[in-house]
C-alpha cells in the first residue's frame, strides 16, 4: 500500500518592504554606481542660492524671486523640448531661432493681421510642428546628421525672422492675454488653490502607486519615504507661494504686484504632461529604447524613424511655446528674439539638469532644474554687478562640469555593470 505525502500549503510569500535605511543605502549604491540623476543640479542650486543670498541679500526678496521665474521661463520651456531630442543622442541647434520664427508668426497674426490671441498661438505652435517635421524628416529619412540639419536651420531661421519682421524693425505684441502670460500674476487665493491641487494630485499618485506595488507583491518604497516626498513638495510649494503672494510693488497706491506669475502654472502643466508621456506611455518607453540602442529597438518592432521625427516635432513645438513666452515678456518681437544666448542656455539647462548628451537618460524635470540653475547664475551675477562676459564664462564652466559628470557617471555605470 502506497502512501502519498500531502504537502500543506502555507500562506503566500510576501515580498518584504525595504526599510528607510535599506532604501537610503540602495540609493547611495546607485549614486556610487554612476546613477546620479539630477543630484548635481539640486546641490548646485542650493549652493548658488546660498552664496548669492549671503553676498547680495536682495537676491532673496519676493520681487527677485518672481523675476527668476519670468527670466528663465522661455529657456526652460525650450529645454523641455530639447530633452526629447537629447534622449535619442541627437541635437537641435536651431531651437533658439525656431522659437524666434514662431514668435514672429505670433506677432504677425495677432498684431498685423488682427486675429484673436488663440488663433495667433495656434499659428505659432503649428509653425513649430512644421519646422520639427521638416527637421525630423531630413534626419530620419534622408539620413543627414542632426548636427548638420539643425545648424543649417540655425542659419536659415535667422533670415526667416528678419523677413517676417521686415528687416531690423520690431512688431509690438499688445493683446492683453498674450502680454499677461509673462507679465501678470494669479490672485493669491488661486495660487494657494493650485498649490493644494498639485500636492493632492502628487500625493494621490504616490500613494496609489505604493498600494498597487504592494498588491502585486512587488517591492515598494517605505511609506516613510513616500510621505517624506509628499511633505517635501508641500513645504517647497508652500514657501514659494507664500513668498510670491507678498506685495512686490514699490508703490501700492499706483499698482499692486503680488501673486504667482501666470507663466509658473503654464510650465507646471507642461511638466506634468510631458513627464506622463515619457514615463507612463508606450511612446515614452519607445523613446528611451531608441535612445538606449537604436538597432535593438528596431528589431523589437519599434518604428525608429517615426520616433526620431516625433522628438524633433516635440522640440520645435516647445520652442514655439518658449517663443510665445519670450514675446509676451518683451511685449514685442525683434531680430534678437530666440537668438543671442537662448539656444546655449536651453541646451545647458537640459544637460546641467541631468539629461545625458549620449542619449537614453533624462527627464523633463531635468530641464526645469537646469533652467533654474541657469536663471540663478544669470540673475545672481547680475545683482553682483558682473558683466555679461563673466556670466557667459561661469555658465560655460558649469555646463562643462555637468557634461563631465555625465561622462564620468556613464563610465562608472559601465564599469559596475549597471548599464
Amino acid at each position: 500500500m502506497t502512501t502519498t505525502a500531502v504537502r500543506k500549503e502555507g500562506p503566500a510569500a510576501v515580498t518584504p518592504s525595504p526599510t528607510v535605511g535599506s532604501h537610503l543605502r540602495g540609493y547611495w549604491g546607485r549614486v556610487r554606481g554612476g546613477d546620479i540623476g539630477a543630484l548635481p543640479a539640486v546641490l548646485g542650486l542650493i549652493v548658488l542660492c546660498t552664496v548669492f543670498s549671503v553676498m547680495r541679500p536682495s537676491f532673496l526678496t519676493a520681487g527677485n524671486f518672481a523675476n527668476l521665474f519670468t527670466q528663465g521661463a522661455a529657456v526652460t520651456l525650450i529645454a523641455m523640448g530639447l530633452v526629447f531630442v537629447l534622449l535619442l543622442g541627437e541635437i537641435d541647434l536651431s531651437a533658439g531661432f525656431a522659437s524666434g520664427v514662431c514668435a514672429a508668426v505670433l506677432a504677425n497674426v495677432a498684431t498685423k493681421a488682427g486675429y484673436p490671441w488663440y488663433v495667433a498661438v495656434l499659428a505659432a505652435i503649428l509653425t513649430g510642428v512644421l519646422i520639427g517635421t521638416v527637421l525630423g524628416f531630413l534626419v530620419a529619412k534622408i539620413g543627414i546628421p542632426s548636427f548638420v540639419v539643425t545648424l543649417a536651420g540655425f542659419l536659415a531661421f535667422q533670415g526667416i525672422v528678419l523677413m517676417l519682421i521686415s528687416g531690423g524693425s520690431n512688431i509690438p505684441v499688445n493683446d492683453e492675454v498674450l502680454v499677461a502670460i509673462a507679465n501678470r500674476n494669479l490672485p493669491p487665493t488661486l495660487g494657494w488653490a493650485l498649490a493644494a491641487i498639485a500636492v493632492g494630485g502628487y500625493a494621490a499618485v504616490q500613494l496609489l502607486r505604493h498600494r498597487k506595488r504592494l498588491a502585486r507583491g512587488l517591492t515598494a518604497d517605505p511609506m516613510a519615504v513616500v510621505l517624506a516626498r509628499i511633505g517635501g513638495l508641500t513645504l517647497i510649494l508652500g514657501i514659494a507661494v507664500y513668498i510670491l503672494n507678498q506685495e512686490r510693488s514699490r508703490n501700492v497706491l499706483i499698482n499692486s504686484l503680488k501673486g504667482v506669475p501666470i507663466v509658473v502654472p503654464v510650465i507646471a502643466v507642461l511638466l506634468i504632461v510631458w513627464t506622463f508621456v515619457l514615463q507612463r506611455t508606450s511612446y515614452g518607453r519607445h523613446v528611451y529604447a531608441v535612445g538606449g540602442n537604436k538597432e535593438a529597438a528596431r528589431r523589437a518592432g519599434i518604428n525608429v524613424d517615426r520616433i526620431r521625427i516625433s522628438v524633433f516635432v516635440i522640440c520645435s513645438s516647445m520652442a514655439a511655446v518658449g517663443g510665445i513666452v519670450a514675446a509676451s515678456r518683451a511685449n514685442s518681437v525683434d531680430p534678437n528674439t530666440g537668438g543671442s544666448n537662448v539656444l546655449l542656455y536651453a541646451v545647458g539647462a537640459a544637460v546641467i539638469g541631468g539629461t545625458s548628451l549620449f542619449g537614453g537618460k533624462g527627464r523633463v524635470l531635468d530641464a526645469v532644474l537646469g533652467g533654474a540653475v541657469v536663471a540663478v547664475i544669470d540673475n545672481g551675477m547680475g545683482l553682483m554687478g558682473y558683466s555679461a562676459g563673466v556670466k557667459y564664462v561661469v555658465t560655460g564652466v558649469v555646463l562643462l562640469l555637468a557634461a563631465s559628470v555625465d561622462a564620468l557617471s556613464r563610465r562608472r555605470a559601465a564599469a559596475s555593470g549597471t548599464r
